[in-house]
């Protein structure tokens, strides 16, 4: 009984192990001519969740900055574009009680976009994201427990730049793309 429940629990955490896989080796998605020209990470008033592991602004500007240049510098379009990161509230999560209290780190950020030879930002209001760690081995028991501040930030930032680049993808055109092709909504079914 003792070596199926050890199975299951090496089972399960190589599931979990799954989900927390970097994608920064595969090739980049297809953003037309874009190619990264500034990068801009702010963090002046960000504000820190009271149970959440104290940082400074400037280690928050450089892990985002980090991350923006890693995922982002991939691109080799014919275009700059400009992103702007404001890092708005964080919460890294405190070491815990395992199993009683589990913190979790957040992390808010706003993102824009600027065409940088026409010197035109794209979107009309900076897109807000919250973003959540993700399961993984290191973060079962409360990554408080597991990850130093600084893995929880270099997490955090790559999934909020992860998700801004999901954003970018969602608007082709400003990247000499085709848009999207509208959707309809389903017509009710009838009752």
């Amino acid at each position: 009984m003792r070596l199926l429940r050890l199975l299951a629990c090496c089972v399960g955490l190589s599931v979990l192990a799954a989900c927390q896989n970097s994608d920064l080796d595969e090739p980049p998605a297809l953003l037309g001519n874009f190619a990264l020209g500034l990068n801009i990470a702010v963090a002046d008033n960000v504000e820190m969740v009271p149970i959440s592991r104290p940082t400074t602004p400037e280690a928050w500007e450089a892990a985002m900055t980090k991350a923006v240049d890693d995922r982002f510098g991939r691109y080799v379009g014919s275009k700059l574009y400009n992103i702007g990161i404001s890092i708005d509230a964080y919460a890294l999560a405190p070491p815990g009680v395992p199993v009683v209290l589990k913190p979790k780190s957040i992390l808010v950020i706003t993102a824009n976009i600027w065409d940088d030879a026409a010197q035109k930002k794209l979107n009309p209001e900076g897109k807000q994201f919250t973003i959540f760690e993700k399961m993984s081995p290191e973060t079962v028991i409360g990554s408080g427990l597991t990850q130093s501040k600084e893995k929880q930030m270099e997490i955090l930032s790559y999934n909020a730049v992860k998700r801004v680049e999901e954003w970018l993808l969602e608007n082709p055109e400003w990247f000499g793309l085709p848009p999207l092709p509208k959707t309809t909504p389903a017509p009710a079914p009838a009752k």
